[in-house]
């Protein structure tokens, strides 16, 4: 199938209505969104750009992902974790990513209180996952409108978090990024991830 055909019939598929047409998203909702997640780091990582994401718009935060992903020296948490005023500093003065000094020194916080989960646990994925059993939340949504902003799971989750150190892991935030990872499925019935994922 050459690229057009293939470019033509991506068009013809019954998505989300939230990603709308821009390729950037369409691409994250296609590829990444409501895939179940089970690595430590990328599991970190989406809780990273889950809490910068908050009071702003999730495409935002994907149009400064790679960005993101250079400031915070990939994800490293054993680096980020030892992040002082300096590296703070030079990261206030980054316009490649959101420059909100709560955000980037929640972040620091937050590699901290990972890397004492992974003493505790030894893993992260486990962690996280308990919260939904282990297994994947499979939602019957019909429209947008069904799609809850918090569930008790993400209110457990928040809660859990917050006594653990973390920081930006308010109960919707804890959601969005049960929604990104997998641990629901909330692609709406009608779109075609809905049985792939």
């Amino acid at each position: 199938m050459n690229k057009k055909i293939a470019s033509r019939s991506s068009q013809l598929l019954n998505r989300c209505p939230w990603c709308g047409s821009d390729p950037l998203y369409v691409r994250y909702h296609d590829k990444e969104w409501g895939v179940p997640v089970h690595n430590d780091k990328k599991l970190f990582e989406f809780l990273v750009l889950e809490g910068f994401q908050a009071g702003l718009s999730w495409r935002t935060i994907l149009y400064k992902r790679e960005n993101f992903c250079n400031a915070f020296d990939n994800f490293d948490a054993d680096k980020i974790a030892r992040y002082n005023k300096r590296k703070i500093q030079s990261l206030l003065n980054d316009a490649g990513i959101i420059r909100n000094r709560l955000k980037i020194e929640a972040t620091v916080t937050n590699a901290r209180a990972y890397l004492n989960i992974l003493d505790r646990y030894n893993s992260f994925d486990e962690y996280l996952w308990q919260f939904t059993d282990g297994r994947v939340i499979k939602n019957k949504w019909k429209s947008l409108k069904q799609l809850p902003a918090t569930t008790k799971e993400s209110d457990l989750m928040s809660k859990t978090l917050l006594k653990d150190g973390f920081k930006f892991v308010g109960s919707t935030i804890c959601y969005a990024h049960m929604q990104a990872t997998g641990m629901v499925n909330d692609h709406l019935i009608s779109c075609y991830r809905y049985g792939e994922v």
